[in-house]
């Protein structure tokens, strides 16, 4: 009888934990980030459903306020309100903009993140004069970790592997102002050991140049064992991927326009893709059905620059 109730029991907290894991149920959102009024460097954070409507400036405040990453219902976007001019700290908020908490008093650099163990520990690269490292913070903003990754340049952390590894943008070099500059991915233990190499930008390709991205911003594919990145290759930028252990690496999409800052959604049926011209003179938002390779554009003319998309579960009313 014990030993009845005993599996009775696990199999109960089995299905509980399945339905508390389980996204099906959250309707999703998008964010982006849009350039509102170039005269006095505004750039403000955009939601919208996944067909396009409903778009709304969702902190509007007449500052820098970029959004790169989103985990589950939260948004989490950087900020110069209240500060110099792009001078950025971390804040978070819901779907619609409400409840905007000022997550940690650290300056941060202008640079992508992400969350480990059910998103109680964000890595995040701050402002140093050494490039090379990485913060860990709790829920409140408190640095419990740092990792370095040994190299002069680094950005863009995005832990892989229950959070066991991180992948980044590095360099070999401080930044794109200098000469030489060469960005790769890299992936690297959580312990800053074992660091190796992912990608490889093509020898003979000098399309990048020294601002161009040769590896852009990684992104985990949530039920594959890759990531994606953007690549300016052939003159011009495409999504590429690359196996986790280095050893594969693709042409994600074959897509007409340039393709740029990127996202998937949490079951990896949707991509929510940066797209522009070779002048770069106009970016959209166009969501791509995975299987189908169906491309939607969500977005109008109203804003020149419409970019990094973020999926978001979006707030219950």
């Amino acid at each position: 009888m014990t030993k009845g109730v005993t599996i009775l029991g696990l199999l109960v907290l089995l299905l509980s934990c399945k339905s508390e894991n389980d996204t099906s149920e959250h309707e999703l959102g998008l964010v982006y980030n849009v350039l509102r009024d170039v005269d006095i460097d505004n750039y403000e954070v955009f939601s919208m459903n996944l067909d396009g409507t409903d778009k709304k400036n969702i902190t509007d405040l007449y500052n820098v306020e970029w959004t790169y990453y989103s985990y589950q219902d939260t948004l989490y976007f950087i900020s110069d309100r209240g500060a110099c001019k792009r001078c950025y700290f971390l804040y978070k908020s819901n779907f619609k903009g409400e409840n905007v908490q000022k997550v940690s008093n650290l300056e941060l650099a202008d640079s992508w993140m992400s969350t480990r163990k059910d998103g109680s520990e964000l890595i995040v690269k701050p402002k140093l004069i050494i490039e090379s490292t990485f913060y860990i913070l709790d829920g409140n903003g408190k640095i419990i970790d740092q990792l370095d990754t040994g190299l002069p340049f680094a950005a863009d952390p995005l832990f892989v592997n229950d959070g066991k590894q991180v992948v980044f943008r590095g360099g070999k070099t401080s930044g794109k102002n200098i000469t030489g500059f060469d960005e790769e991915l890299y992936i690297i233990d959580e312990d800053g050991q074992n660091r190796k190499q992912l990608t490889h930008y093509p020898e003979k390709d000098s399309t990048a140049g020294r601002f161009g991205y040769r590896a852009g911003a990684p992104k985990l594919h949530p039920t594959e064992n890759f990531v994606t990145y953007q690549s300016k290759q052939n003159g011009k930028y495409s999504l590429y991927a690359v196996s986790l252990d280095g050893s594969k690496t693709w042409k994600l999409t074959e897509n007409t326009q340039n393709e740029g800052w990127h996202d998937w959604s949490p079951d990896g049926k949707w991509l929510a893709i940066e797209l522009f011209d070779d002048e770069q003179s106009q970016f959209h938002i166009g969501l791509m059905n995975w299987e189908t390779k169906e491309m939607e554009v969500l977005t109008d003319d109203t804003f020149q620059y419409q970019q990094a998309p973020n999926f978001i579960w979006k707030s219950r009313d």
